[in-house]
């Protein structure tokens, strides 16, 4: 019963925690307030197609299992006002507008007046349950595994989004310095995160204390070289939303590319200290008499090892999320002054190797700070 309300409690003051959250954010900043210009007023509805009226569709010549051409469908409406209802919908199907549908495909329908009428056309195909099952597998799969540890990452999990949902974006747009909604995210992020899975103990301190440290340093590096080479962070293709968002909102965007270095390396740089913290105390409990040298040279040697993995773990998740960006710049003659001098491309290598940098950082300093707790201790006994 002790160990139940032991493992009860924090989960529930994480989870009231989030909730309160959610609630503050609307005192802060309230979103939905840009007009979508392109919307014309349509409503999206789900559906299902019930009948292939018709169909004129040729693979094309240089994409792989892509067909273009048109269908006639008939759709039946499943939600809404216009539930149980059926509509014939022209179906344009092209290389970017790519939704071929078969008979009982789920859909999205868009629905909106013209002349008095009513005109559908297919939006997209309905992903909403499949997203669904996805993740109650990840939650299964964690609790099965993790057990009670696997209920509080999964909480855990649940107050990181809700921080950077409900609490650094609202104080982005509310025009707070994209610096301190960062550092104020990721030091909550950590520490809640950190005490709900391992409890209020030294090692979770030593893990917070590394892990705060090298999420910091690396958007400080990434801000001051940004600034260094002229760069905000924005990639182009943004800029021109983010401009607009910024006429009707305090939205700061220099130093956007910080905050997104904090959130980007958050999740790398936690698993680096908590691990290195975690070793440094059981080292110290097999062997007490161990000195503060050797612990410290034991806890470099680990971080070592840690550093190989997880420095390509970082890199390669910045490369696969530019990997559209990668291959264009590949494909292309592109004269190499202009290549490195892109601003996708310096921004890219800067996130990188700035929260590369920061889990490099964060064994040296979560090793001294652990070993610092661990023998300071001892000392003090004496």
């Amino acid at each position: 019963m002790k160990n139940l309300k032991k493992n009860v409690t924090p989960i529930i003051g994480v989870i009231a925690c989030s909730l309160i959250l959610v609630l503050a954010s609307k005192f802060i900043f309230k979103g939905g307030f840009l007009a979508d210009k392109y919307n014309k007023g349509m409503e999206y509805y789900k559906g299902e197609v019930v009948e292939i009226l018709g169909e004129n569709l040729q693979e094309d010549e240089f994409l792989e299992n892509v067909q273009v051409g048109f269908q006639t469908v008939l759709v039946q409406i499943k939600d809404g006002p216009l539930r149980g209802q059926e509509y014939e919908i022209e179906n344009p199907v092209s290389r970017l507008y790519n939704i071929k549908v078969n008979e009982g495909t789920k859909v999205i329908v868009g629905c909106y007046e013209s002349n008095g009428e009513n005109v559908f056309t297919i939006f997209s195909y309905n992903r909403s349950n499949v997203i669904y099952i996805l993740v109650v597998i990840f939650a299964l799969i964690v609790i099965i595994i993790g057990g009670v540890k696997g209920v509080k990452s999964l909480v855990s999990l649940i107050f990181t989004l809700v921080c950077c949902v409900y609490l650094m974006l609202p104080l982005l747009l509310k025009g707070v310095s994209p610096i301190i909604a960062g550092i104020l995210m990721a030091i909550l992020s950590i520490t809640v995160t950190l005490l709900l899975v391992s409890g209020i103990n030294k090692k979770t301190v030593t893990a917070i204390f590394g892990t705060v440290s090298g999420v910091v340093i690396a958007g400080i590096i990434a801000y001051v070289f940004g600034k260094l080479s002229h760069l905000s962070g924005i990639t182009m293709e943004d800029a021109e939303s983010l401009m607009y968002i910024a006429e009707d909102t305090g939205l700061k965007i220099t130093g956007l590319m910080f905050t997104g270095i904090l959130v980007a390396s958050l999740g790398a740089v936690m698993d680096v200290a908590m691990s290195i913290s975690s070793s440094i105390f059981e080292m110290n409990i097999i062997n007490q008499e161990v000195t503060f040298k050797e612990l410290f040279k034991s806890a470099m040697n680990i971080g070592k090892d840690i550093i190989g993995t997880m420095t390509n773990t970082l890199i390669l998740a910045f490369a696969g999320g530019s990997l559209s960006l990668l291959i264009l710049i590949y494909s292309s003659s592109m004269p190499y002054n202009k290549l490195i001098n892109l601003d996708v491309l310096g921004t890219e290598v800067i996130q990188g190797l700035a929260g590369s940098i920061g889990i490099v950082l964060a064994v040296p300093i979560t090793a001294l700070i652990g070993c610092y707790l661990c023998k300071a201790s001892k000392s003090k006994e004496k």
